[in-house]
């Protein structure tokens, strides 16, 4: 798949040029000529003879922004200054921060705030451990959590590298859902160290939200904390995925008029995300699903299998099918894939059956390009924000746990999952659904409150009053 200019890979040139009529047309023909789109330009300076500009322009790739900016410089009489690299600058000193809620404006404040008034809090504290969630930052504080194991489709880049996307969570947290988030990068990657790291810090937090960690020990890591811990426990590359392909597929198959008993799904990857997505269609009555990963499809006679996949066994495959997963897609209605890129052309998608949905969740290359999927599915949709139908968990955690905290949740079920997948889908109403919008934006008002609803009252229906 052909890389399209990107405003993640958004520069701006600080240039001078001469003060001539035809001086910008010929820099954005030379940023065009160069493959490149101009978003903005800004004259910062203006003399007889000459102009100084900021040319900001999206590229595909680091690669290509150097090549635009050599375009540039080789425009007559051109001469460049700094080159910005937009999303860098953005991430100058990180994303977050910590702003006081109080003024502190005098002795009294701080005798307030601190020391002598504060012992009185720590006392009330002390004799009764559920005023924290009043009176201090528990009430609304969620920890975002990672190893650094797995971060984003880039793999094991460690606790230091994972610090921009774990602080990038806490901003949406807040955006999104008015939540404060502080992100914890721990420097081990073994899973009872990170049980005990997190274990500690628990008392601090309403919530723990793990992210980046790689499977199988994501697995074993959230079902110890869960056990431990009298907070909710919700791993987002799994329950967040789940919950936005339980939603997206319900709008999807309205669509074109299926129901999710009768269709067979064929999913590509048995990780984090895909046991999630699969526990949650199994939970919502799917019937006929049949999961392959890289050694193909997943089956009971196959040698090897670990305790993940001896339990997708017991509860997929009913037929009993073997091969690849080109094998198992013919005929099939959905395809579902969180796993690896350019593995299915569309030759692959044109076996399944007449108003096939395709699911193509790898990040950034899907499984097949949802451009050649769409000349034969009814349904297109991607992890990618360029193309319509982007599965992104923005829809669905910081509405979770707005729901989660405001209902004093003690752990996360399958059935807050489901409410919450239910709760997004409608969302998008019958007048707006088409097979061009499945899911909401992002950036739709209802969203998290609509979630954040649905998960309070399946907390309630579900929990024992706190």
């Amino acid at each position: 798949m052909v890389s399209l200019p990107s405003i993640s890979y958004s520069i701006t040139v600080r240039l001078e040029a001469p003060a001539s009529g035809n001086a910008v047309s010929r820099l954005t023909t030379a940023v065009e000529q160069a493959g490149g789109i101009v978003t903005a330009l800004d004259v910062t300076a203006s003399g007889q003879s000459r102009l100084s500009i900021d040319v900001t322009c999206a590229a595909s790739d680091t690669a290509h922004a150097q090549q635009i900016t050599a375009a540039l410089a080789a425009v007559e009489g051109v001469r460049i200054g700094k080159v910005s690299d937009r999303t860098f600058l953005m991430h100058l000193g990180g994303k977050i921060e910590v702003t006081s809620k109080v003024p502190i404006r005098n002795r009294d404040d701080l005798s307030m705030i601190y020391t002598p008034g504060v012992a009185r809090i720590c006392l009330a504290i002390a004799e009764n451990p559920e005023d924290a969630r009043r009176l201090t930052i528990k009430r609304n504080m969620v920890a975002v959590v990672t190893d650094g194991s797995a971060v984003l489709g880039l793999g094991n880049l460690g606790a230091l590298a994972a610090l921009p996307v774990m602080e990038g969570k806490a901003a949406l947290f807040k955006r999104f859902a008015g939540i404060d988030a502080f992100p914890i990068c721990l420097d081990t990657q073994d899973v009872d160290e990170i049980v005990r790291a997190v274990e500690l810090i628990a008392p601090v937090f309403a919530g723990i939200n793990l992210e980046d960690i790689s499977a199988p020990r994501c697995f074993e890591i959230e079902r110890r904390l869960r056990e431990k811990l009298d907070i909710p426990v919700f791993h987002d590359d799994q329950h967040g995925t789940a919950i936005v392909v339980l939603a997206a597929l319900t709008n999807a198959l309205k669509v074109v008029g299926k129901r999710l008993e009768d269709v067979r799904i064929v999913m590509s990857g048995a990780g984090a995300a895909g046991m999630a997505i699969l526990t949650v269609l199994l939970a919502s009555g799917a019937k006929h699903v049949v999961v392959a990963d890289k050694d193909g499809i997943v089956h009971r006679s196959r040698p090897g299998l670990g305790p993940e996949l001896v339990w997708l066994t017991d509860n997929t495959n009913e037929q009993g099918l073997v091969g690849t997963l080109r094998d198992a897609l013919a005929g099939a209605e959905v395809f579902i894939g969180v796993s690896a890129p350019n593995i299915l052309t569309g030759d692959d998608i044109a076996t399944m059956a007449p108003g096939s949905i395709v699911f193509a969740l790898a990040n950034p290359v899907p499984e097949v390009d949802p451009v050649v999927a769409s000349e034969y599915a009814a349904v297109v949709a991607s992890g990618r924000s360029d193309f319509p139908n982007q599965i992104n968990n923005v829809l669905a955690f910081p509405g979770v746990f707005r729901g989660l905290i405001d209902a004093h949740s003690r752990t996360v079920t399958v059935q807050t999952l489901i409410a919450a997948a239910h709760a997004l889908a409608a969302v998008v109403s019958d007048e707006e659904r088409n097979a061009s919008y499945i899911v909401p934006s992002v950036f739709h008002p209802d969203v998290a409150g609509a979630v954040a609803a649905a998960v309070s009252s399946a907390v309630r229906s579900t929990e024992p009053a706190r």
